[in-house]
């Protein structure tokens, strides 16, 4: 069974950074992407940033290019998203999800609400 676990979120203020982990656990072989989507209050769920796990390729939306950074320990089954220059408006839940056999580079068009598997989501407030 394929769990996936966050840790790291919390409240920052404006410029501020905080790095999420996802421990992952339960994988039988390496098909799959696996990243963040959050969802802000009274808004729809937004894919934020992926890593392929077989090639390591990487995805991230518009919103956080330059800002956020994704990275993978595989011996640790571990990803980590490092979320710098924080604002506002990167509040929300974050949530970290894998598709089996997805490219990285659909990871912003996927449905988010239909997705393989879930972790319960870690709470990211940004004060301004």
């Amino acid at each position: 069974e394929v769990q996936l676990v966050e840790s790291g979120g919390g409240l920052v203020q404006a410029g501020g950074s905080l790095r999420l982990s996802c421990a992952a656990t339960g994988f039988t072989d390496d098909d799959y992407a696996i990243g963040w989507v959050r969802q802000a209050p009274g808004k729809e769920r937004e894919g934020v940033s992926c890593i392929r796990r077989t090639d390591a390729s990487t995805y991230y939306a518009d919103s956080v290019k330059g800002r956020f950074t994704i990275s993978s320990d595989n011996a640790k089954n571990t990803v980590y998203l490092q979320m710098d220059s924080l604002k506002p408006e990167d509040t929300g839940v974050y949530y970290c999800a894998a598709q089996r056999g997805l490219f990285s580079s659909s990871w912003r068009i996927i449905n988010y609400y239909g997705m393989d598997y879930w972790g319960k989501g870690t709470l990211v407030t940004v004060s301004s």
